[in-house]
């Protein structure tokens, strides 16, 4: 496991230079004489405190933490364990909510979905396990594959509990190269989301937040913890409303832009005020959104269309993309409106992470400086990736393949390839 040091006095970022020492690379007037290095050990999640000598050139100290420091940083205020199970349809019936949906269920209620899932569990080919358990959340999602995929440096910022559902997340998390200085232990549980599949790939998801560890808004500190990175990830909830203000105040003040996706089709429906006047404060800079959360967005609209949705969306940041599934995606971007088509590559044996992956490759394009149309080619390019697995992670297998369809669409492979 990494180390993840903070400084002491300012809680800003602080790297381990095998020449230099520990550097400080979020403050020029820090004085590093002292340092707390955080140690998150999986087996107890212990910390422990060392002391370590003052670097001494603060110049060149700057100049090099400059080409390691994180580029995107996710807020996610509750680590998350998502269990993804491929079940038949008939069970998508005996629980609450829609389909292809998600809404919150209370600790008892996900206890019961998990004691009843083994019990309506589909095949699969290869031998392979119809159900898994993985680090999970939207954000977290994005960042994994922006790392994992791309090579493009990501930081978490968010809370996670002192159960072993936290080892697994930090383990997971940490596997796949996202930073993890930011997150915050606490004493608790760790958020849980079940993930139902049906036999089309369709997921159903059920998360369980209410008692779990989680961030709040007076936790993030001071902007010094954004500094350094060029986009902050979002995904909205009513609940974090708060703590999504106070980051994006703070992510601002160091010039950061502000990814945002929006969730769900009952969040958007169930909140749609407050998001419209998030929206229409114009700090959103990307925003996604899935067809059905497009369409609840702007329903009572005289024209109720992906096309209007990116428009609307488009009115209030700088770039809208809409995600239509197999039908592919739309994305405006000022005057400019592309649509791309999905990959065609069979049956999906699983739809979760696709719209957080679609953005994990949609951020390395705009991070590279690719054209709209590309960015689009490669979120559809990753996000194709993960459906052809269990859960919200791509397998070695399918990044490859992913791989291979950038090639084929003329698009240049990241260097971490």
């Amino acid at each position: 496991m990494p180390d993840f040091p903070s400084h002491r006095k300012c809680h800003c970022r602080v790297i381990n230079n095998p020449q230099k020492g520990f550097v400080c690379i979020s403050q020029l007037s820090c004085n590093l004489d002292d340092f707390v290095q955080y140690k998150i050990q999986t087996s107890s999640l212990e910390v422990m405190t060392l002391i370590n000598p003052k670097p001494s050139n603060r110049k060149t100290m700057v100049a090099e933490a400059g080409a390691t420091a994180p580029r995107i940083l996710g807020l996610q205020p509750s680590a998350l364990v998502d269990h993804v199970a491929r079940v038949d349809s008939s069970f998508l019936d005996k629980i609450p909510g829609e389909r292809n949906g998600s809404i919150r269920v209370e600790e008892a209620e996900l206890e019961q979905i998990l004691d009843e899932v083994r019990t309506h569990l589909l095949p699969t080919s290869g031998g392979l396990s119809p159900i898994t358990t993985l680090a999970g959340g939207s954000v977290a999602n994005t960042l994994r594959g922006l790392s994992k995929c791309f090579g493009v440096s990501c930081g978490l910022i968010g809370a996670s509990g002192s159960d072993e559902l936290a080892q697994l997340f930090v383990r997971h998390m940490s596997k796949s190269g996202v930073k993890l200085s930011l997150l915050k232990a606490k004493d608790g549980l760790t958020a849980q989301c079940v993930c139902l599949v049906d036999a089309a790939g369709n997921r159903t998801m059920r998360p369980c937040l209410g008692t779990a560890a989680r961030l709040t808004a007076s936790e993030l500190g001071c902007k010094e913890k954004f500094r350094g990175y060029c986009w902050l990830v979002l995904r909205y909830g009513i609940y974090s409303l708060e703590i999504i203000n106070e980051a994006i105040r703070l992510a601002k003040l160091e010039g950061l832009k502000i990814s945002l996706d929006l969730a769900s089709f009952e969040t958007v429906r169930n909140f749609r005020a407050p998001l419209i006047e998030l929206l229409e404060s114009r700090n959103i800079d990307l925003c996604f959104a899935n067809e059905d959360e497009a369409t609840e967005l702007i329903r009572g609209n005289r024209q109720v269309n992906p096309e209007a949705c990116a428009e609307y969306l488009a009115t209030h940041c700088q770039w809208a993309v809409v995600t239509l599934g197999s039908n592919g995606c739309i994305a405006r971007h000022g005057n400019e409106t592309v649509r791309v088509s999905a990959i065609s590559q069979g049956e999906a044996m699983d739809a979760t992470g696709a719209g957080d992956l679609f953005a994990s490759g949609f951020l390395y394009g705009l991070v590279k400086g690719l054209s709209l149309e590309d960015c689009c080619k490669v979120g559809s390019c990753s996000g194709g990736a993960v459906i052809r697995s269990l859960g919200g992670d791509v397998t070695p297998e399918n990044q490859q393949w992913m791989y291979k369809q950038m090639q084929m669409k003329g698009i240049p492979l990241p260097e971490s390839h």
